[in-house]
């Protein structure tokens, strides 16, 4: 693991999570629980609007928190109601945080791979569609990391369940001196929270 991560890492697992915040989250650690029990492949969907922010730090740091806690046959994925792009900030704040970035495509939604460590397999990120066909047909737990998206899709197909798991949207400091801070603290709380699921599984 990239050193800076690790120091990353250090320090969201200091990051204090409420009992209230416990509780949203402890569905999704029975959810991944279950499955690893009957030893089936584990996919967590990321769903918020613009697939820009949220739901992106959401795959990421479950995907890490899953290799950092050696959890098996965990495939993390995103997707929105609409197709835009990953917002700069996103990636600037996980290139602060020590992961890796490294854009593949050029175009006006662009690809990245994102690497926690040197041998790591690149998590591909680009803002699509929750049902475009990079994602899960089927068989996924909709994990919705905003409460717009949960309301705008009533029914999220080939879910097996929906888990709410918002976010306070880091787009409100967009373009203010505040913007950097603000992401920071959004991927922080991300990162903490995903963490903190994960520690819960047994093997």
């Amino acid at each position: 693991m990239f050193t800076k991560l690790q120091q990353t890492i250090e320090l969201l697992q200091n990051v204090e999570i409420t009992e209230e915040r416990k509780a949203i989250l402890r569905p999704l650690a029975e959810f991944i629980q279950n499955k690893l029990t009957d030893k089936k492949l584990i996919n967590l969907h990321f769903i918020c609007t613009h697939n820009s922010r949220r739901s992106q730090l959401s795959q990421i740091w479950a995907q890490m928190a899953a290799a950092y806690f050696n959890i098996p046959s965990i495939a993390c994925y995103s997707g929105g109601t609409e197709e835009t792009s990953i917002f700069p900030a996103v990636l600037h704040v996980l290139d602060e945080q020590g992961f890796s970035i490294q854009k593949i495509s050029d175009f006006e939604n662009p690809v990245y791979a994102i690497r926690y460590d040197e041998n790591s397999l690149p998590i591909i990120g680009f803002s699509k569609k929750y049902n475009d066909p990079f994602n899960p047909a089927n068989g996924f737990v909709a994990v919705m990391t905003c409460t717009q998206a949960d309301g705008e899709c009533p029914l999220v197909f080939g879910a097996e369940v929906r888990i709410p798991i918002t976010y306070e949207d880091p787009k409100i400091s967009d373009h203010t001196p505040e913007q950097t801070i603000t992401y920071k603290e959004r991927s922080l709380q991300i990162g903490a929270e995903m963490f903190y699921t994960f520690s819960l599984i047994s093997q």
